[in-house]
Parts: structure tokens; C-alpha cells; sequence
């Protein structure tokens, strides 16, 4: 009987111990966005929203993701709001005219920065389906 408990402690343990956040996303129950920063820049409040949806995900470091965040609908670009050095930086769209809303599932929005000080000019954003 000792030995049935300490299974089962030792099971719950392990069970407490799991992080959830690399089960990764539904993908059959919505539309999920990462964001990577592909420049050489650490990103710094990055805002996303997606007109399904808003997110702050936070610092991003040069090279490196976010976690994957669920909007209720969204295009193949968006609003991007996000410092670097402290100067603030966007991509602004204009419209989703004439756009498509993906389809559910995991999706990576790529972000990369030149080294102008445009600050509407100097990020881009690339969609990648995950």
C-alpha cells in the first residue's frame, strides 16, 4: 500500500511539474500567432493586433519566439507596435480589403528590421504557416 502512494505522489510530482506551453496550440479549434523576431534586434513591447484580436506579447530577443497566442480571426499581416533602443516602430495596414482570414491553425508572423529610423519603413512582416 506504501508503495501505491508513493506512485501516486510521485506521479502527481511529475504531473505538476510538465509546462503545458509545449503542448502547443489547438489547431483545429482556432487561429493561433507566434511572433519571431528574425532581425539582429532585441523587440521590446511588442503589440499585435490583428482586428480579431490584440496582444501583448512582450520582449522579444533577437532570434528568438513567442509563445503561440489564440485571436478569434486574422489576416496575413497586421498592426505591429514594438520598440527597439526605445523608439517606437509600427506596421500600419491600411485596410484588409480584398484579404481572406486565415484558416484555423498555428501560424508564425516573422518580423524582421532594417537599420533605418523609419518608423513606419523599417519593420516587415512575413506570414508562415506552422
Amino acid at each position: 500500500m506504501k508503495k501505491s502512494y508513493a506512485l501516486l505522489f510521485l506521479s502527481a510530482a511529475l504531473l505538476a511539474g510538465c509546462n503545458y506551453d509545449n503542448l502547443g496550440p489547438d489547431t483545429e479549434n482556432g487561429v493561433w500567432i507566434r511572433i519571431t523576431n528574425a532581425s539582429s534586434y532585441d523587440f521590446e513591447n511588442v503589440y499585435v493586433n490583428t482586428s480579431g484580436g490584440e496582444h501583448q506579447y512582450g520582449d522579444i530577443p533577437a532570434g528568438q519566439s513567442s509563445a503561440y497566442v489564440e485571436y478569434e480571426s486574422a489576416y496575413s499581416y497586421a498592426f505591429v507596435e514594438l520598440q527597439i533602443n526605445g523608439d517606437t516602430f509600427n506596421i500600419q495596414p491600411i485596410d484588409y480589403v480584398g484579404e481572406t482570414l486565415l484558416e484555423n491553425g498555428a501560424y508564425t508572423y516573422e518580423i524582421d528590421a532594417d537599420n533605418s529610423n523609419n518608423q513606419y519603413g523599417r519593420l516587415s512582416l512575413t506570414l508562415r504557416e506552422d
